[in-house]
């Protein structure tokens, strides 16, 4: 019964304060149910003994006051535990705070440290690899500054003329050329705190210290008689005086650098001799040095500019090849010299010593290009017919040089004539039209002409090419031009068969004969025997052309479309797939194998070929039209 009456009495107590804390709640609950079971306890009390009952409902009540203290107390420290714990999250907020500062400064430190390391590596390593050329403020009388000649004005000078003749000097090989700057710029400074040391004037301290800086200097003054003497002095350099009167400071300042360059660069000062046509000049200075002032690389370099000088200085070109021979003996890996050797055979009619050359140069750079860069394997692509490999190169070279190529791989008269042989017209008279035309220079002359040829050649237009092959002739009376009558050899033939078709046998005739050692010569001299009807003789061609380099890909060519217009389509094939082996990337040979397959009804064989010349040659327009219609009977 008690045990249901405290039931029903603590069942009541089962609505709970919303939003209170938990102790609190438990305190009153705690509370309403000791009353309750006061209440109860002593109802059940009075029935057995009145004093108990009262004395039951006394201890209670206490109790009952007791709990409520106790509740009161829950209620005060749940207030405090809230302010408390408010605070403790402020506190790790803060400290969460002041670690994300600590760390980002620890990583702005971090950084700092890293950014001045990196500087102090790079300045390190600008000392040490540094090879400039430093021009320093000249001594001058003061009683020229009102001239406007002072000694920085004059250094100036100095350092204009080098930049003028180093930018002349035409070279592909970079390691020769050192920079040119001046002693006396003022420059942006960075102040080391506490220090009063720029960095500049740190890396100058490198510089100075581990570099590898030349340092020019010297004097002007007047002299008794009233003009002027000029002297120049540097590290490893002679001092020299040049002397004029007072209105030859400029012929001063130019013979001064010229000396200059000459002994700091002596490779580009070759160079530059050779292409302003002092040969002998050239030859003379390289003698002076090659033995005194040249490391290896240098004399290697020298022995290759040498070489290209043997021919205009009247020497044979015998002499040129055992000279780059020797250079390629001294460095194997001059990759110049392997390419000069290469155009040397080539262009007197050594094709297949050049193509054997190439294959050596192959080799010692691992494979093409391998360790060379590929503007050297420009002789063996001219070899091997692959013309868009030529134009690439000569893309590259004319970018990378202001327009105006290395004298390495060409021009951009060489860049329309290979255009023109990829039957590629609109491209090859774009880039005549873009052309710096040189009424003064004989070699742009035969260049352009011979460029026009082609383009008439491959518009059937055989008078055209007739009259620009004489032109070509006429440029290459001049004797600067002359000298390089076996660079045009191959194409003046191919304008020869246009001049015999023309009407002109005795033109063709004679260029023919002059290039008989050549193997395009030889070809072309087949096609002009077949067209005349001499068979027998055009054969004979054919197998000279074949006979004077078995390894290049142009005699088996000539030969098979010849085969093809005689009805022997078998024996084209075979020729043909000859010339493909020796010239793979020369769409002529594809085209023509495409052509006899056609011929032969094998129109699927046929397109293979269409497609694998349309590779090498996309810009073709008879080859696409060639494929497109095999291509239409096949469907």
């Amino acid at each position: 019964m008690a045990e249901g009456l405290l039931g029903g009495v603590l069942g009541t107590e089962d609505e709970k304060r919303e939003g209170e804390a938990p102790e609190a709640r438990a305190g009153v609950e705690a509370t309403a149910g000791a009353e309750a079971f006061a209440a109860a306890v002593a109802a059940i009390a009075s029935r057995q003994d009145p004093e108990v009952a009262r004395r039951t409902a006394e201890f209670l009540s206490d109790q009952s006051r007791l709990l409520r203290t106790q509740v009161q107390h829950l209620e005060d420290e749940h207030a405090l535990r809230l302010a408390h714990l408010a605070h403790q999250r402020h506190l790790l907020l803060g400290q969460r705070l002041g670690q994300a500062i600590r760390l980002s400064l620890q990583v702005v430190i971090a950084l700092v440290v890293i950014v001045i390391g990196f500087g102090i590596a790079v300045m390190l390593r600008d000392a040490f690899t540094s090879h400039s050329i430093v021009i320093d403020a000249f001594n001058a009388p003061a009683a020229l500054a009102a001239r406007g000649v002072t000694g920085t004005v004059l250094a100036g000078d100095i350092l204009d003329e080098l930049t003028r003749l180093q930018n002349a000097a035409k070279t592909f090989n970079p390691d020769f050329r050192r920079n040119l700057s001046n002693g006396w710029s003022s420059e942006v400074k960075v102040a080391v705190p506490e220090t009063g040391i720029s960095l500049g004037e740190i890396s100058r301290l490198l510089t100075a210290r581990f570099g590898h800086d030349i340092h020019i200097g010297g004097d002007l003054v007047q002299t008794d008689s009233g003009g002027l003497a000029l002297t120049v002095r540097g590290d490893n350099v002679s001092p020299r005086t040049f002397s004029g009167s007072a209105g030859q400071l400029d012929t001063l300042v130019a013979s001064a650098a010229q000396y200059l360059y000459g002994q700091f660069q002596p490779v580009l000062w070759v160079q530059y001799l050779m292409w302003k046509g002092r040969c002998a000049e050239a030859i003379d200075f390289a003698k002076s040095v090659y033995h005194g002032r040249a490391d290896a690389q240098s004399r290697a370099a020298l022995l290759d500019e040498w070489a290209l000088c043997v021919g205009p200085a009247g020497g044979s070109w015998q002499e040129s090849a055992q000279l780059l021979q020797a250079a390629i003996a001294i460095q194997p890996d001059y990759w110049d010299a392997y390419t000069e050797l290469q155009y040397t055979q080539m262009y007197h009619g050594e094709e297949e010593a050049a193509w054997r050359t190439g294959q050596t140069l192959r080799r010692a750079a691992g494979g093409e290009p391998g360790a060379a860069d590929p503007r050297y394997f420009g002789a063996s692509d001219t070899l091997t017919k692959d013309l868009q490999a030529i134009v690439s190169v000569d893309a590259a070279d004319l970018l990378a040089n202001g327009g105006s190529g290395t004298g390495l791989t060409g021009d951009l008269w060489e860049m329309a004539q290979t255009e023109a042989l990829l039957h590629d017209p609109a491209a090859a008279l774009l880039t005549l039209r873009t052309a710096r035309p040189d009424d003064h220079d004989p070699i742009a002359a035969v260049g352009l002409h011979l460029s026009r040829g082609l383009l008439a050649v491959d518009a059937d237009d055989d008078a055209g090419a007739a009259t620009e092959l004489d032109a070509a002739d006429a440029a290459l009376s001049d004797p600067r031009a002359a000298a390089f009558l076996g660079s045009y050899a191959s194409l003046r033939c191919q304008l020869a068969v246009a001049a015999d078709a023309a009407g002109h046998p005795d033109k063709a005739d004679a260029v023919i004969a002059s290039g008989s050692h050549y193997v395009d010569c030889q070809r072309f001299r087949g096609d002009i025997l077949d067209h005349r009807g001499d068979w027998a003789g055009a054969q004979q061609a054919y197998a000279a052309a074949v006979a004077l380099a078995p390894d290049l890909p142009g005699g088996y060519y000539s030969w098979g479309v010849a085969l093809a217009r005689h009805g022997d389509l078998a024996g084209a094939i075979l020729k043909l797939r000859a010339a493909n082996q020796r010239g793979p990337h020369w769409a002529d040979p594809l085209k023509a194998w495409g052509d006899m397959l056609v011929k032969q009804g094998h129109l699927k064989e046929a397109l293979v070929e269409y497609d694998a010349a349309l590779r090498y040659a996309p810009s073709w327009v008879a080859l696409k039209q060639a494929c497109d219609a095999a291509a239409s009977k096949q469907h």
